[in-house]
């Protein structure tokens, strides 16, 4: 396809993506409304839509929860659509003004989260974060073979990229302190990560089998789950993640269409335990995704994260997360856990990369960290092939530590 908009050609936001945001713009800095990125500019989509004579209030809303819910029919007639309005010359004119210069905008969180659930689908990531804390032992705890572990987190804390990030305080006790002390993290990390945003709900009661995986899922963002380590180790036991891991949660503003990432589907890994059968994607389709993680430290490239790597897949952890009849709602946001590969500069946590503080992560103006600073600033990227050699872009999650 090609479109007259000269810079969709070769951009990783051609028509080939089109991913979705929400945005104010500065002739009304009040009013949000839903975006889609194309090459240099940021397509007022409502405002396209009633340009063409076909008003849509599902284009027209400030946030992106009403077409989430329409389900996959909807998706898959606006994204049409779209590629219409921009490849068609006739619709030119009147779609022309409706492109606004993306650094214009401002960038919102684009939908309102209902759930949020972060999984721990890395096997690497399990396996070293398992030496870690248990060395000597098993690293893979009995259970993480046969199911995707996962913990409910805190829809309210979920940001949009470029929120600050405050310290969290909290309880820390370290293996020698002989009573546990009150104040800041002094372990702060990241975790690099993939979202998925749920669109069509299910009735309570109901399970969402592998094969209804596309029918629910709307797309794809970069998310990073901040980890207070400290906090999270004396707290954790027994039953899991709770304030380490819920004072903030930052995603990308730019929501990557499923349908935008058919070249990028690849087989998960290997496995070498046969899964349940609602868990078994043998003979399903394949939902391991190849998109290429980058993760910078103030500017600095400190990891690149490979998630085609992940043992458990997406349409596995919506399986599993649905299997007891827990209900989805449109706007659920379920993550895949810490992007880890095989090789050190892969690893997705900073827990990882300096083994727990062991060895520090050296940077260009001569310091070093073990764990993040105040004023460090982290920012995640990634891309995915595209059709006919396209590449697929993510944007950024970026977020800046402060007291």
């Amino acid at each position: 396809m090609t479109s007259w908009l000269a810079s969709a050609q070769d951009s990783p936001y051609g028509l080939h993506n089109l991913p979705y945001g929400v945005f104010t713009a500065p002739d009304q800095p009040g009013r949000r409304r839903i975006g889609v990125a194309v090459g240099d500019f940021v397509l007022d989509a409502g405002a396209a839509a009633r340009a063409v004579g076909a008003p849509s209030t599902l284009l027209d809303a400030d946030t992106l929860n009403p077409l989430l819910a329409a389900g996959r029919p909807v998706w898959s007639s606006v994204r049409a659509s779209l590629t219409e309005w921009l490849t068609d010359e006739s619709h030119r004119a009147a779609v022309s003004p409706c492109l606004l210069e993306r650094g214009s905008v401002e960038l919102h969180l684009p939908f309102e989260v209902a759930d949020y659930v972060d999984f721990y689908a890395s096997e690497h990531h399990a396996t070293n974060l398992g030496k870690i804390f248990r060395p000597g032992s098993e690293p893979l705890t009995p259970n993480w073979k046969h199911l995707p572990i996962g913990y409910h987190g805190r829809a309210g804390t979920v940001v949009v990229s470029g929120t600050p990030v405050i310290r969290p305080h909290g309880q820390r006790k370290a293996p020698t302190d002989p009573a546990p002390s009150f104040g800041p993290s002094r372990r702060l990390d990241i975790e690099a990560e993939v979202g998925f945003v749920v669109g069509a709900g299910t009735a309570l009661g109901s399970s969402v089998p592998l094969e209804a995986f596309r029918e629910h899922v709307f797309g794809v963002l970069l998310l990073n789950d901040w980890s207070a380590r400290d906090i999270q180790a004396w707290e954790y036991v027994p039953l899991g993640p709770f304030l380490g891991k819920s004072f903030a949660t930052s995603v990308s503003p730019w929501v990557v269409p499923l349908d935008a990432l058919e070249a990028a589907r690849v087989a998960p890994p290997a496995r070498d335990v046969e899964p349940l059968p609602y868990l078994d994607d043998r003979e399903a389709e394949a939902w391991g995704l190849d998109i290429s993680l980058e993760v910078s430290l103030n500017g600095h490239v400190i990891s690149r994260p490979p998630f085609a790597a992940m043992y458990w897949t997406a349409a596995q952890q919506l399986a599993h997360m649905t299997v007891n009849g827990a209900n989805l709602r449109p706007g659920d946001l379920y993550a895949s856990g810490t992007v880890s590969g095989a090789e050190v500069e892969t690893r997705g946590a900073l827990i990882e990369l300096t083994w727990n503080g062991e060895n520090p992560v050296e940077l260009p103006d001569g310091t070093t960290r073990t764990f993040l600073e105040n004023e460090d600033t982290v920012t995640i990227t990634a891309t995915a092939p595209g059709p006919n050699g396209t590449v697929v872009g993510f944007g950024e999650v970026t977020g800046r530590i402060v007291p």
